[in-house]
Order: C-alpha cells, then sequence, then structure tokens
C-alpha cells in the first residue's frame, strides 16, 4: 500500500514573496489573529517592501469592512516614511493595535496568490539594481504614496489597478529588479489616470442627481 503525498501550498512553490505569503498566513492561523504592529513585527520591519505587498493586498480581497481604506491609510504612512529616507516601518498606535484575524489573512493570502505568482514570472534578480536600489526607494515612495490614496478611496473596482501597481512596485524593490518597479511606476501612472476618471464619473453623476 502506498501513502499518499503530502499536499504542498502552490503559494510555497513560488517566488520569495509567495514564500513569505505563505508563512504569514500558517502564523496567523496558528495565533487565531495578530494586530497590525505584530504584522509588520513578524515580517521585519525593515522590509520596506514586503510592507508595501502586503498592506496593498487587503484592497483585492472581497472582506466586508473599511479594509482599503485601514489599510491604504497605513500604506500612505509607511510611504511617507519611505520618502523621509527611514529604514524601519513604524505605525501610530490606534492603527497598529487594530486585529487582523487569521481567516482574514488566509482568504487575503489565497484570493491574491494569483496576482502575486504572475508578477513573480517577470522579476529577475538584480536587473538593472539602480532603479531598485536604497537611492532609488525614497522616489519610489512618491508614487507609492499617491498609489495608497487611491487605494483609500470608496471606489468601487478601483482597487484593482493601483494595487496591481503597488505589488510590481514591492516585488521589484524586494529583488532589486529595476525593471519591474518602472513598468510598476507606468501601471502607476495608468492607474492614477483611471481612478481620477473614476472620481471624475462619480462627481459628475452626483451633481446631475443633485441638480435634476
Amino acid at each position: 500500500m502506498t501513502n499518499a503525498a503530502p499536499q504542498v501550498d502552490p503559494a510555497m512553490e513560488g517566488g520569495v514573496a509567495s514564500r513569505r505569503l505563505a508563512r504569514l498566513r500558517a502564523q496567523a492561523l496558528e495565533a487565531g489573529s495578530v494586530t497590525l504592529d505584530g504584522l509588520m513585527s513578524a515580517m521585519g520591519r525593515s522590509s520596506i517592501a514586503f510592507a508595501i505587498l502586503i498592506l496593498s493586498l487587503p484592497a483585492l480581497t472581497p472582506i466586508p469592512g473599511p479594509f482599503g481604506m485601514v489599510f491604504g491609510t497605513c500604506l500612505a504612512i509607511v510611504s511617507l516614511q519611505i520618502i523621509a529616507g527611514f529604514r524601519r516601518i513604524w505605525l501610530p498606535s490606534f492603527l497598529g493595535r487594530r486585529q487582523v484575524s487569521g481567516g482574514t489573512i488566509d482568504l487575503m493570502v489565497r484570493y491574491t496568490a494569483p496576482l502575486v505568482a504572475r508578477v513573480e514570472t517577470l522579476l529577475r534578480k538584480n536587473r538593472m539594481r539602480r532603479f531598485a536600489g536604497p537611492r532609488a526607494q525614497a522616489f519610489l515612495g512618491i508614487p507609492v504614496l499617491l498609489l495608497a490614496i487611491a487605494v483609500a478611496l470608496p471606489i468601487p473596482f478601483g482597487n484593482m489597478l493601483p494595487v496591481a501597481a503597488l505589488v510590481m512596485i514591492a516585488l521589484g524593490l524586494m529583488e532589486r529588479d529595476g525593471l519591474v518597479a518602472i513598468l510598476g511606476v507606468a501601471m502607476g501612472v495608468f492607474a492614477l489616470g483611471a481612478t481620477g476618471g473614476l472620481v471624475y464619473a462619480a462627481a459628475w453623476g452626483i451633481g446631475t442627481l443633485a441638480g435634476s
């Protein structure tokens, strides 16, 4: 009689980001819940690239509640620290104390794994490194800030492009792949234009209804 092969989490077979997300998922499920502050500590407060990744992914996850607003606000705070040249991540206590359940993190990792894996296929470690190194990081903080604001806005279906751009920037920084980081910024410009269009359309619609 042969023993069945053990099941392997698909995320564990991916790149660095996929494996770290899988470890985070396992730790959160074991603990039951984790604070945002604990989340940053568990992944390493000096890992700015992973902070961008983990704070942007919840906006894509179909979870009830203002997760886009909460995590987008956290990401905006992190981006200001990136622009200022910080090497360690800090969150104010009113955000750091917020609890995230293990089930929520489990759903987030499973739901966003295909997007992360797709971007990982584009990565080449140390390609055009100067565009994803410590000096470039401060400049990348500016598009991250603008994209974080877009993520925080309560726009239906308005998060996909900004989050995809943030994932590309984060993974580009993580692997020091300057080309992917630049592509992420380019996608971010397009995403911000699309978000601006949605905001304008919503404002025009509200104005039309109010005037009728």
